[in-house]
């Protein structure tokens, strides 16, 4: 028998990855609605953190900017010496000015939010508030279950198996490795978060190429069911989920299509985070049961169960904690600040006017007031359309405002936060090109349907 088709072999693949597939893969439902295992454990962890959440969550981004502070002078009087025996906390705490800013700014931010209410535009339930009491919860818990179970679908075989096997069908049509179908999968059932920390993940552990890796985060990190579910509620339609979800998912699947063929995303590197070029054309000739078994059992031989799970789970967590949230915070912040209190997204809706008037959407100049504003939240649009007299109308921005996928309140604040190389400016151009592709079909769609 070959080195790595021992029985052991075969039970740290399927126990493991049966457990991780489980968790972020298999439906469940809740409340009537259809989620994921994973989600239902962060929504009962997050009631169980709920009377210590504000100050855990405060304690976290200060100590983000402190310790860099504090990291920086140890540095400075050591030499750096200090710092090469320390990889992990160098990781966490050197970093650039800019970093340092953010993390300056997220703080005075979540000082003011937590204990200075009275400060309205920063503290009230739009702006800051909205991040630090309705998203840094969700995302404390998810980064807390996510960090720790991840590595049971990134580090035991699954996505081996599982990408060996959907190659033929994620190569065509998408240009991307099979394992990819596993993060939408991820995403769709779970949250879009889910995906871009499975992305990124994969990109740092060398999986993915740049260019793959910056498709994948920005079209495969599909908003959840669920949050479907309160987007549709919000505009009054609940009656039509079932309409409105198939109609978000062939608009996104046709952008996805689309997009990657469009700079930025076709201007990225086809290299790995090492430089290197990589060739999967093996992959495709070989894609078989067998041959992804192989690949599974080759990438389990050898691991340590223990360590990977639980040490290498906990520097995931800690490295979310200290490194995501302080940006989560400031770009959430900021953008709904803007959103809230300037004009600026109704300057830059004011060319979708005559779009949607091409379109016949009744109500043009208030549905074009919504179309940029998922920019910084995905339910801002949702939440300014709901008073509009045409139904039609407030589905076709529900469902644009779902499709748009990058919104600076989560999604996009991550994908800035993480190591995939997408840019303030990529994802402005992404969410126009995501507009411009999503809207059309949306709307063609929705005239069928009213």
């Amino acid at each position: 028998m070959t080195e790595h088709k021992k029985l052991s072999n075969y039970m740290k693949f399927i126990l493991p990855s049966l457990l991780g597939a489980i968790l972020f893969i298999f439906p469940v439902k809740q409340d009537g609605q259809l989620t994921i295992p994973i989600a239902v454990l962060s929504s009962l962890l997050k009631t169980y953190f709920e009377q210590n959440i504000s100050t855990i969550l405060t304690t976290l981004v200060v100590t983000s900017f402190a310790g860099s502070i504090l990291f920086k002078i140890i540095k400075k009087v050591t030499n750096g010496a200090w710092t090469n025996h320390v990889p992990f906390l160098t990781a966490l705490f050197d970093i650039k000015p800019l970093g340092l800013i953010i993390r300056a700014i997220s703080t005075i931010y979540i000082v003011i939010v937590a204990y200075f209410p009275q400060y309205e535009v920063i503290a009230s339930s739009m702006t800051g508030g909205l991040v630090f009491h309705d998203l840094l919860p969700v995302l404390f818990t998810v980064f807390l279950l996510a960090g720790i179970c991840l590595p049971l679908l990134l580090n035991f075989g699954l996505l081996e198996f599982c990408g060996t096997l959907l190659i033929k069908v994620m190569r065509p049509i998408f240009g991307l490795p099979g394992r990819s179908a596993v993060d939408a999968i991820a995403s769709w059932l779970g949250d879009g978060t889910i995906g871009v920390l499975m992305t990124s993940k994969q990109y740092e552990e060398g999986h993915y190429t740049e260019k793959e890796a910056c498709i994948i985060g920005t079209n495969f990190s599909l908003v959840s069911i669920t949050f479907c579910l309160v987007v549709i509620n919000q505009v009054g339609l609940g009656s039509m989920f079932l309409q409105f979800y198939l109609t978000v998912t062939f608009a996104c699947i046709i952008a996805a299509i689309i997009i990657p063929k469009l700079p930025p995303l076709s201007k990225k590197r086809d290299t790995l985070i090492d430089g290197t070029i990589p060739n999967d054309q093996e992959e495709l000739e070989k894609a078989s049961f067998s041959y992804g078994m192989e690949c599974a059992l080759k990438k389990v031989h050898g691991v340590n169960m223990l360590e990977t799970i639980f040490v290498e789970g906990l520097k995931n967590v800690i490295d979310m904690w200290i490194c995501v949230i302080p940006i989560v915070m400031f770009v959430g912040t900021s953008a709904l600040i803007v959103a809230e209190y300037t004009p600026l997204f109704t300057w830059l809706g004011i060319p979708f006017v005559p779009i949607l008037e091409l379109l016949q959407i009744p109500e043009a100049h208030a549905a074009a007031r919504a179309m940029f504003a998922g920019f910084a939240d995905m339910l801002i649009p949702s939440v300014m359309v709901a008073n509009v007299q045409s139904e039609l109308t407030r589905f076709v921005v529900a469902a644009v405002s779902v499709s748009q996928l990058i919104y600076l309140s989560e999604v996009g604040a991550l994908l800035l936060a993480s190591k995939i190389s997408v840019k303030l400016k990529d994802l402005v151009v992404l969410f126009i090109e995501r507009t411009l592709i999503t809207l059309p079909i949306i709307a063609v769609i929705a005239h069928f349907l009213f």
